[in-house]
């Protein structure tokens, strides 16, 4: 199964956002490369929200280009075979901890958001991620700064993106 495949599985099994998960289909349907970077009018992005629910906090990255606390994520790769892996990938990357596991369920958001051109729409699908005991973090090339947070702090650093994004995660914890 491609990666555009499994993407159209996910977002059909998906419940909840009813409108936006229609639209993340329609611009598939649309864009037959509506998985990748190349894609001008917009494409899917994974992303992974790294929780340590032991300790009532999640892992956020100072974005490098956007300067702001964000979830892990990113774009698609060749060698991602599903939406889950892309999402796992790069939140092992950027923040460097081995041993993440997805939390069970699928996607726990959508969440559309521009971007500066040439492309225009990113279509996040959003997980959320378990670490492991002990998790020591390590900042990549794509972060200014890696930073555990406790829950009653996100909403002080991060925009209301991410605080949805917890709270979705919360709520299925």
């Amino acid at each position: 199964m491609s990666l555009y495949d499994d993407a159209v599985l996910v977002l059909k099994g998906y419940e909840g956002q009813d409108e936006l998960r229609r639209s993340y289909l329609d611009h598939l349907a649309a864009h037959p490369d509506g998985m990748w970077k190349a894609c001008r009018a917009g494409h899917l992005t994974a992303s992974a929200l790294v929780i340590d629910p032991e300790q009532g906090r999640v892992l956020l990255t100072l974005h490098r280009k956007l300067r702001m606390w964000l979830q892990m994520g990113g774009h698609c790769e060749p060698g991602d075979a599903t939406l889950q892996a892309a999402a796992l990938r790069e939140a092992a990357e950027e923040s460097g901890i081995a041993g993440l596991t997805p939390l069970p369920g699928g996607p726990v958001r959508l969440d559309r958001h521009p971007i500066p051109a040439p492309c225009h729409w990113h279509l996040d699908v959003q997980y959320a991620v378990l670490a492991p005991p002990g998790a020591v973090q390590a900042i990549s090339e794509e972060s200014l700064d890696l930073r555990w947070y406790g829950y009653d702090e996100v909403a002080g650093v991060a925009d209301e993106s991410v605080v949805r994004l917890l709270e979705a995660t919360r709520a299925r914890l």
